[in-house]
């Protein structure tokens, strides 16, 4: 979660100014209206959740991109309509409290296997983690199943490699995952007391268990995938029982 459950502006300055590093740190001002009204067109006709580093790349080098997401973040704080960080891009979407609106009009999801959603909540919690890690952690065996459906859906990734013989795959989630949950990154995953506070952790038991943080970058012991051919469906087509 946000360090020390700060506000969703100050949170999200910390993570522009994370994203923006010394070009971050110069005078902050107003940004300029013109530059405003373009982010929020892209913003809004893009359809796909745009980077900080996308817009600064259209509205240019002199455009405070920081200012201006925070600006538009400010205006449309209380309406119908607001700005959020999900999966390292920025979208506007619906006030939560509004969702009600469409319980009609949206497509129900397709409800995940039982085993499905288990083998992602221990890729999200544990990655980088490979097929074998899986298998322990959750102590039954993987379908093959389970892991296409969340590789089909996008919702986990290839990640790279173990330098342990055998160099198996190791496995993550995507920004497709991110985006889906609503999580800004992997840090805004709820914690061991986020858990106990929705109920999910029994109080008795929680005392004795850890809840894992999980990292973006690669691991000591991974190496990166190799060029070509590192594809969902090439990955699909070579899923065994050691996940290789």
């Amino acid at each position: 979660m946000s360090a020390d459950n700060e506000p969703p502006l100050a949170d999200a300055m910390r993570r522009l100014e994370d994203a923006f590093g010394e070009g971050a740190e110069r005078q902050r001002g107003e940004p300029s209206a013109d530059a405003v009204r373009a982010a929020e067109a892209m913003l809004f006709a893009g359809g796909e959740p745009l980077t900080a580093k996308e817009l600064g790349e259209k509205l240019g080098p002199d455009v405070d991109v920081a200012a201006v997401l925070l600006k538009l973040k400010r205006d449309y704080e209380g309406r119908g309509v607001q700005l959020v960080e999900a999966g390292g891009g920025w979208r506007f979407q619906s006030a939560p409290d509004l969702s009600g609106l469409f319980a009609e009009t949206r497509a129900a999801p397709k409800k995940l296997p039982k085993a499905a959603m288990e083998t992602l909540a221990v890729i999200a919690y544990h990655q980088p983690v490979t097929r074998a890690e899986i298998e322990e952690i959750r102590g039954v065996s993987l379908s093959r199943g389970s892991m296409e459906l969340l590789l089909e859906i996008g919702w986990i990734r290839p990640r790279g490699r173990r330098r342990t013989p055998g160099r198996p795959l190791t496995f993550g989630t995507s920004d497709t995952f991110l985006a889906h949950f609503g999580l800004a990154s992997l840090d805004a995953l709820p914690g061991k007391e986020d858990l106990k506070a929705l109920g999910l952790l029994d109080p008795r038991a929680a005392s004795a268990l850890e809840v894992p943080r999980p990292g973006e970058e690669l691991a000591s012991d991974e190496e990166p995938l190799e060029i070509g051919g590192d594809s969902p469906e090439f990955f699909r087509d070579h899923l065994d029982e050691h996940g290789e």
